[in-house]
């Protein structure tokens, strides 16, 4: 790592030092009134007990409270602080190599691409899918003792097939086709998700209501083994942006500019789209697709610190921002749970509107 990299860290860290104080004790508090909502009756200190008993043994907690706040509730606002952080991250990084506000993992088409890519694993190598059904698999259980692996694996190469198609559809002069490569993006989503519904439909009906309720994005299934991989993959990908951060910054002022300070654009444009390829693929094998937090969250801290690319500041906006939105939808509709990106692609579609009004 350069000394020049490190101070721009360091400068990031301490230049928005009270504002990643406030972020940080936020997330903490975030995290753990998050974890009173739900279906059983538990308040913000019955939370509170459990952690001070699980950390310091400190009280007397019914077991029953625990399991119920350990096992299901923490590792489910955790996931959805850690889908927050990376799909904002995600989303600042591709609107900024591309320099177009409007660009997100899932207007970009990536993340419809690793949708369809978990999918195919999901409906066509399960004990539900055709595979299965037509005897080809049947009995091996090959599919569901790596799920762990090949859920991920799916959604990664249907990322990387929709970044490699916008790329293709750019041609060799991408630094001049920008708006172009956005444009691919969305076409792209769509087909992505005409040849999600088709598989869907072909698919037994109870797995395909099962994968159409995680296409749409959920934290239910979360769990603490289950936390691992997107934990290290956000964390890791976003060590390596911020190692690059500077080069990043270049890019604003134009790709002439960036070059003649020495920055392969091309090649620094095409690494980004990877990580963030890499960030969306994980987070959709975790959580299902969901869509516009990548969009609104960094474009609002754009508007907060104009000029400037504070990364961690957006990470932690994008997470606290999921926690609750995860909230309202445990808690909107009594005795039932509403997929996550219903409630973004409703916020998320007024907020798109509103950047499209402003920027007349």
């Amino acid at each position: 790592m350069k000394t020049g990299e490190v101070d721009l860290i360091k400068h990031e860290l301490f230049a928005h030092k009270w504002v990643l104080l406030a972020l940080g004790l936020l997330s903490l508090l975030s995290l753990m009134f998050a974890a009173s909502f739900g279906a059983a009756n538990i308040s913000s200190m019955d939370t509170l007990d459990v952690v001070l008993h699980q950390a310091f043994g400190i009280g007397d907690v019914p077991s029953i409270t625990q399991r119920i706040v350990m096992e299901l509730r923490f590792p489910r606002v955790i996931l959805a602080f850690i889908a927050g952080a990376g799909l904002s991250i995600a989303g600042s990084v591709l609107q900024t190599v591309t320099r177009n506000p409007l660009a997100d993992p899932y207007l970009f088409g990536i993340s419809s691409g690793a949708s369809f890519g978990a999918v195919i694993v999901l409906t066509l190598f399960t004990g539900s899918g055709l595979f299965a059904s037509s005897g080809l698999l049947a009995g091996s259980g090959l599919f569901e003792r790596f799920s762990w692996m090949t859920l991920p694996l799916g959604a990664f190469m249907g990322a990387g097939l929709s970044v490699a198609m916008v790329l293709a559809l750019c041609g060799r002069h991408m630094s001049s086709q920008i708006e172009r490569m956005l444009l691919s993006g969305v076409a792209i989503s769509f087909m992505f998700g005409a040849l999600t519904s088709l598989l869907l439909y072909f698919s037994d009906p109870q797995a395909a209501a099962s994968v159409l309720f995680w296409s749409l994005g959920s934290f239910s299934k979360a769990s603490w083994s289950g936390l691992i991989a997107p934990l290290v993959i956000v964390t890791g990908c976003t060590g390596i942006i911020l190692l690059f951060k500077r080069q990043i910054m270049a890019m604003r002022a134009g790709d002439e500019t960036a070059h003649t300070l020495g920055i392969n654009v091309s090649r620094l444009r095409l690494q980004m789209l990877l990580l963030c390829s890499i960030i969306t693929a994980i987070l959709v094998a975790n959580c299902g697709g969901i869509g516009f937090i990548g969009l609104m969250v960094p474009h609002t801290v754009r508007m907060l610190f104009p000029g400037q690319f504070p990364l961690i500041t957006t990470a932690l906006v994008g997470g606290v921002f999921m926690v609750w939105i995860d909230v309202i939808a445990r808690t909107i509709l009594s005795h039932q749970e509403l997929p996550v990106g219903i409630i973004t692609a409703v916020i998320g579609s007024i907020f798109f509107l509103f950047i499209l009004g402003s920027r007349k």
